[in-house]
């Protein structure tokens, strides 16, 4: 039995090795998010383009850049990926930009907060170090049950983790006493 295992686990282990280095690096990241206590900082899903067009108003969804509808799509699919891994969910946050918002509750993870300390603060649309600070203060109070998800845009993601991520990626952090620690990047557009 035991000489079974060992063939079993080398299979495995095989298996798994010969997996592209994302794939690997994905199943990792989900493995974890399985356990709870994390916070994802997701880039809103795919809205064309680059900031917002002139005449920007944050509370009229038409004068703004918004999803695409790949975007949509995009936004869905996600969701039920962490809905087929029945990942926890505990608390879901989007900044108050439309694009973030639809991202947010096209995912169907739960009820979606809007968030001021999540807004974009490209071209001086708000307080980098404010903003900053603001999401900082948040994920350290985090209580640890479920995941909490934060849909936001790279300016701030950046600016909290100093990485960049392409439209509906997502760096997983783990809050800690000292800030945040980075578990990893997870892309569920990855195969």
């Amino acid at each position: 039995m035991h000489t079974l295992r060992h063939i079993i686990l080398t299979l495995l282990l095989a298996i798994v090795g010969a997996l592209p280095l994302g794939v690997q690096a994905n199943e990792a990241i989900w493995q974890s998010l399985e356990e709870g206590g994390l916070v994802m900082l997701m880039r809103h899903a795919l809205a064309p383009g680059i900031g917002d067009p002139p005449g920007f108003e944050r509370g009229r969804c038409e004068t703004q850049r918004n999803l695409s509808g790949e975007g949509r799509a995009q936004a869905r699919a996600i969701g039920e990926a962490f809905r087929e891994r029945d990942i926890p969910i505990g608390a879901v946050y989007a900044s108050r930009w439309c694009r973030a918002l639809d991202t947010a509750e096209l995912m169907e993870l739960g009820d979606v907060e809007p968030a001021p300390w999540l807004d974009s603060f490209f071209r001086g649309r708000g307080d980098r170090d404010v903003i900053t600070q603001a999401a900082l203060e948040q994920i350290a109070a985090w209580e640890k049950s479920g995941n909490m998800l934060l849909v936001t845009h790279q300016v701030n993601i950046s600016a909290l983790t100093g990485r960049g991520l392409g439209s509906g990626e997502m760096v997983v952090v783990r809050p800690t006493a000292d800030g945040l620690k980075v578990v990893g990047r997870l892309d569920v557009r990855a195969p």
